[in-house]
């Protein structure tokens, strides 16, 4: 399991560095969803489910919405050709998720057999078994949220605002240009 997580996490390093990288934008934006998603798979393998489909909610979000300004940003007019060369490298990285995709499904458990029975120990249980003695809330649902994982959700919450900020600005139809006016009501800087 730690060699699949490095492998992941070596793919999203590479990623990193290929949006950084890059002189074009719209393969800039792919990179960083593709980093989005392979942290979404690691937070799979790291056992936070519920992490990881926050990841992918942003992700997916944001990425349409990247992509859309990007698309709009990019279009001249102009119809390119894709090199031979980055089709090339395309197909084997979407060759290469495929296999990684068949292999993760092959190793999933039978369908309807609960974590709980598979894994000693796990924290649902303690949250079904000591959740109303220890906080109190005869919800466990807003137990868990607000009293287990306070944090977590303080953090995912976090992350959806930092999202909708973030679409915010980028979808803006006009940057805020002052004028004379303003800058006479502003005074000296």
């Amino acid at each position: 399991m730690t060699e699949v997580i490095a492998v992941l996490v070596l793919f999203m390093v590479v990623a990193a560095i290929v949006a950084v990288e890059t002189t074009r934008l719209l393969f800039a934006v792919i990179s960083v969803g593709a980093v989005g998603f392979l942290l979404s798979i690691v937070f799979l393998f790291l056992g936070a489910p519920d992490i990881a489909i926050v990841q992918i909610g942003v992700e997916v979000i944001s990425l349409v919405i990247l992509l859309r300004a990007t698309v709009a940003r990019e279009a001249d007019g102009r119809t390119a050709r894709p090199a031979f060369l980055a089709t090339i490298v395309a197909v084997t990285i979407v060759a290469a998720l495929g296999l990684f995709g068949i292999q993760l499904l092959a190793d999933f458990p039978a369908f309807g057999s609960p974590v709980m029975e598979r894994i000693a120990g796990t924290p649902s249980s303690t949250y079904l078994l000591d959740g109303l003695a220890k906080t109190g809330a005869p919800n466990i649902v807003t137990a868990v949220l607000l009293d287990f994982r306070a944090y977590d959700t303080l953090g995912e919450a976090t992350v959806l605002f930092c999202a909708v900020l973030g679409a915010r600005a980028i979808l803006r139809r006009n940057g805020r240009v002052a004028t004379t006016a303003d800058e006479q009501e502003a005074g000296p800087r």
